[in-house]
């Protein structure tokens, strides 16, 4: 049997030669982007005189505007409480359409089993998303889909629309509320989510810009943060999405032990590192673990008399309570994940809705993220490298996001990757991770319950912490050994040489690939 050609990027990683040639890649080499000079691309417009775009039938809508082989995006804010993903794509498979891309911000399990139906009809031959899940992330990871899934990071999905790497023919962007013109937000409405930043890259590029939502008010609705100029057709349906489940209402914090001594611990990098000083910037996630460094961390700024210049990413109702307090003066807002957060866009002027190329392209004239000092995120798995799988499992199944996790590990200053070591009888830190989504050169300390380890590379940090009572520090090696002697080593999985799955780092180069897992 003939051997299959393969070629190693920067971090070790055994690519496919046929795969990188037929798609025209090009392998990963460092996260130094540098200053490219970049072309950017514009979409194709209709000139409309009239103001009134409220169509009855979104049936007629798909068939006026789609055919074969096109590319359609949706968005992801409203999470699981999505109703508008269902609703086309029900249409789009009885209406027989074939090979299309799907190209969403990225997915949600309650848009699983309608994926997984239009695949087997080859409905959906390709997609690129930041993530899957569940159900569709297990179809994938066993060879379901005809072709590769690109995998890319909320910044690189704006870079690559920008840059014409993806071409939206038709999106379908479901909003709380709408004028008929086109002029909506996702601040105001029934089903409030707060930021529309992931779906605003699909407003501006989109061929055709299709609104789907349940609430139309008078012209002009603002603010608009999708303007008329770049919507094509707004459709009234019943229900855009249950509210409820687009985020909870209060946001608990974790009582796990384990949880809650990393987050201590992870506090306590921050205020003894160089970064902790009146007008500093982070970002948090959204587990309990974070949200329990979000609560330390606000006290610890209370104590020293600091105040955060901005806090960026997903926001939570926490990050909204140091703004209220005045302890963060500015909320930099891609993606609510919260009710609570979502319902004070629209009385909180300092919280700032941006779009996905603002917070992270790394191929424009400054992201966000390039002026983050801390970024705190989490790691299904890490290496002895430091490099972070935040993608497949330890059973080798797609079932998770890059999201932001490669543009603000990137960007900031001090990246803080917190993990226990084990989970169940999974060492979490590993001598080789299944999956590489951001590389070690960006990672800068890693939180366990056990202890920290700090890159080499960063000497500064070394110093800063080894003067920290009560703050074990222990080698990366330390960390998987004891890992390793708690659980064991485990079997080798098994894959085989068919390329299920393509993980991109931020400026398109190929960081990894993603076998097809035996069954």
């Amino acid at each position: 049997m003939r051997r299959a050609i393969t070629l190693e990027n920067n971090v070790k990683r055994q690519l496919p030669d046929d795969v990188m040639k037929e798609l025209n890649l090009k392998p990963f080499e460092t996260s130094e982007i540098g200053h490219p000079e970049i072309q950017r691309t514009a979409p194709k417009v209709t000139a409309t005189t009239g103001q009134n775009k409220i169509v009855e039938s979104l049936e007629d809508v798909i068939k006026s505007t789609l055919k074969d082989g096109m590319t359609i995006s949706f968005h992801h804010h409203f999470r699981n409480g999505d109703f508008a993903f269902n609703e086309v794509m029900d249409l789009i498979i009885k209406l027989g359409y074939k090979d299309l891309t799907l190209a969403p911000s990225s997915l949600t399990g309650v848009m699983n089993d309608k994926i997984i139906e239009a695949i087997k009809k080859g409905v959906i031959t390709n997609i690129t998303s930041s993530g899957m899940r569940g159900s569709l992330g297990d179809f994938v990871s066993h060879g379901g889909l005809k072709n590769p899934v690109i995998f890319r990071s909320h910044g690189n999905r704006a870079r690559s629309i920008e840059d014409g790497e993806i071409k939206i023919d038709v999106a379908f962007l479901g909003v709380p509320i709408s004028d008929p013109a086109g002029n909506a937000n996702g601040q105001d409405g029934n089903a409030v989510f707060g930021s529309l930043g992931y779906a605003l890259m699909d407003a501006q590029y989109a061929d055709k810009v299709v609104l789907l939502t349940d609430n139309i008010v008078p012209y002009p609705n603002t603010p608009a943060s999708i303007k008329q100029d770049q919507v094509d057709y707004v459709v009234k349906v019943d229900q855009i999405g249950d509210p409820d489940k687009i985020g909870s209402g209060a946001t608990r914090f974790t009582k796990d032990p384990k949880e809650l001594k990393i987050a201590q611990m992870v506090n306590q990098v921050i205020v003894n590192s160089p970064y902790f000083k009146d007008g500093f910037s982070f970002q948090t996630g959204s587990g309990g673990a974070a949200l329990a460094v979000t609560r330390y961390l606000r006290q610890s700024m209370i104590d020293n008399d600091i105040t955060a210049s901005f806090a960026v990413g997903g926001i939570t109702k926490p990050t909204i309570d140091l703004l209220e307090e005045g302890l963060v003066k500015k909320v930099m807002d891609v993606q609510d994940f919260d009710k609570g957060a979502a319902l004070s866009m629209a009385q909180n002027r300092n919280q700032q809705e941006i779009d996905a190329s603002w917070y992270a392209d790394p191929h424009n004239k400054g992201a966000v993220v390039n002026n983050l000092d801390v970024s705190i995120l989490s790691a299904l798995q890490i290496d002895t490298d430091f490099n972070v799988n935040v993608m497949t499992g330890s059973d080798g199944v797609i079932r998770g996001a890059v999201g932001g996790h490669q543009d603000s590990a990137a960007g900031a200053k001090m990246t803080i990757i917190t993990a226990p070591l084990v989970r169940g009888r999974n060492a979490t830190v590993v001598p080789s991770v299944e999956t590489v989504v951001t590389p070690g050169e960006s990672i800068d300390v890693l939180v366990t319950e056990r202890g920290i380890a700090v890159n080499p590379k960063r000497q500064d940090l070394i110093d800063a912490f080894s003067k920290v009572p009560g703050l074990t520090m222990l080698s990366i090696e330390d960390l998987q050994k004891m890992a390793e002697k708690q659980v064991g080593t485990p079997k080798p999985l098994e894959y085989t040489d068919r390329t299920v799955a393509i993980v991109e780092y931020r400026d398109g180069s190929v960081i990894d690939v993603i076998k097809e897992v035996k069954d």
